[in-house]
């Protein structure tokens, strides 16, 4: 089809604002999208936030423009917002100016928990998208909408403004990058996503959502109803997402999209995440001269206060203190890791009952266990290179991207057969001769353990073995551009098509 424009509205995007993958995608996909020949004959805008902690220098900004607009909160007042132009890397960053939104401490929330107005910001920047392309005379033909803080975009096309010809008849794209994340809104703060009419009811299965379902509104739920494309980012995610136990509740409404609902696998920069130019390391190394990691582990070990000489393994984990990402499984299976030799590196923030068992392991132990409480980019990079096994024994797992840097790093991984983890690590017992990693199947610290132990016999056992998995590992491309971003510019032919010819398969709303 002819050149497309395309738009981006996302809550992340990393450099400027990131709690995760979410950021990492954002900017990498949008990147590798431009690049693709033939594809979007402009840079893709991505709409974000501008938060309180974003990065921004003035002689980044490029232009400003001024938007008046309704507001959607309960007074109705006129609001002034701006939309500041940055400077991008292969994109343009449409930062979405409005200090009472977001000029808060927390991108989602506090410690006291999510602010309870995240209906009112994020329709906020949705609508300011939304009108922006509107002022600009349209020229954008695809949305493409990230996780449930662009669900308000589709309800503001679908309702408010269905009838303006810039924006009733884009198409649209919704990725789920995390579906435990719905976007729940009590039915009485609904008007504040702006003039959107009456929603659908949130029904919650037990063990899902906040309370009964009724009284709120399940901003996710709506979004799958109403995109003309649906996808999450692994193919076995998307098959795991159609039944109960990982659907998170909306299995039902992901299962009534058909072959509009799939899964399209995430990448990494091969750029961004290369151990040759990596500036973090103490050394730089690749594929065909890993000599430099020797350097980078021994750096690690001597800054976390272990032996550096100490040949014994060491594993690391890095994420989120999150119930999903298995910490606990890996607390559970400390005392029998240690008690085969390893020592244990963990990064990262986040649930507090999470933290506690590291805090007292690297508190008794500290010769062997190193507990980093924080969020720290330099320090990941610089544990995935020096440490000899990477550890994600994730509960579910829509994709990840640990893994994929950790084999691009040459650090071998061990993961739960769920998701993106089990399409991007091929266990190394089932096919020696294919293997880059060690994968196991029950969420049990006994499991990992068992996992661990295979991986720590096959380094210790047979050297030459454990050089070729690294090998292997370090020659997967899981770059943007090995075909996940000529798939996601399918998809986009594909949803603006859909859109043209009138969704029939869709109910009127």
């Amino acid at each position: 089809m002819a050149a497309m424009r395309v738009a981006f509205i996302a809550a992340e995007c990393e450099p400027w604002a990131k709690t995760g993958g979410l950021g990492d995608v954002v900017d990498a996909l949008a990147r590798a999208i431009g690049r693709i020949p033939g594809g979007p004959d402009q840079p893709i805008d991505v709409y974000l936030p501008r938060y309180r902690t974003v990065p921004v220098s003035e002689d980044r900004v490029v232009a400003r423009r001024g938007l008046t607009l309704t507001d959607g909160g309960p007074a109705g007042e006129v609001v002034d917002v701006a939309i500041v132009d940055v400077e991008g890397d292969g994109y343009r960053l449409r930062l979405v100016d409005h200090p009472p939104a977001f000029d808060r401490a927390g991108y989602y929330g506090d410690a006291a928990g999510d602010y309870p107005d995240n209906a009112w910001r994020f329709g906020l920047l949705c609508r300011s998208a939304l009108e922006t392309i509107r002022a600009e005379g349209g020229g954008v033909d695809l949305l493409h909408l990230h996780d449930w803080h662009a669900a308000p975009a589709l309800l503001l096309r679908d309702r408010l403004l269905a009838r303006v010809p810039e924006v009733g008849g884009l198409g649209a794209l919704l990725t789920i990058h995390n579906l435990a994340y719905h976007g729940w809104v009590s039915r009485d703060r609904v008007g504040e996503l702006g003039p959107v009419g009456e929603l659908g009811p949130g029904i919650a299965p037990a063990g899902h959502g906040p309370g009964p379902g009724g009284n709120r509104v399940d901003l996710l739920r709506e979004a799958i109803e109403r995109a003309e494309l649906v996808n999450t980012v692994s193919p076995g995610f998307a098959t795991e997402a159609l039944g109960p136990s990982f659907g998170m509740g909306l299995d039902d409404a992901l299962r009534a999209r058909g072959d509009r609902f799939f899964g399209i696998l995430n990448g990494i920069d091969p750029v961004v995440w290369n151990p040759a130019l990596d500036a973090s390391l103490a050394a730089p190394y690749e594929r065909a001269d890993r000599s430099g990691k020797a350097v980078c582990r021994a750096a690690l070990l001597r800054w976390v206060g272990f032996e550096w000489d100490d040949d014994g393994p060491v594993l690391a984990m890095i994420g989120r203190l999150d119930p999903q990402k298995g910490f606990d499984l890996l607390a559970g299976a400390a005392t029998g890791l240690l008690e085969r030799g390893a020592r244990l590196i963990v990064l990262g923030s986040g649930d507090p009952r999470l933290a506690a068992p590291f805090r007292a392991l690297a508190r008794d132990r500290p010769d062997r266990v190193a507990f980093l409480e924080a969020f720290d980019r330099d320090l990941a990079r610089q544990i995935y290179a020096g440490a000899d096994v990477y550890v994600m024994p994730s509960r579910f797992e829509p994709c990840g991207q640990g893994q994929m840097i950790a084999l691009r790093y040459g650090t071998p991984p061990i993961v739960r057969r769920t998701g993106g983890l089990a399409d991007t690590v091929i266990d190394a017992g089932e096919r020696p001769d294919a293997g880059t990693g060690f994968v196991f199947d029950d969420a049990a610290p006994d499991a990992l353990v068992a996992a661990c132990e295979r991986a720590i016999a096959l380094r210790r056992d047979d050297p030459d073995a454990w050089a070729r998995l690294i090998d292997r590992g370090m020659a997967v491309d899981f770059g943007w551009q090995g075909g996940s971003a000529q798939r996601y510019m399918a998809a986009y032919e594909r949803a603006i098509e859909l859109r043209r010819s009138g969704r029939p398969d869709q109910k009127p709303r």
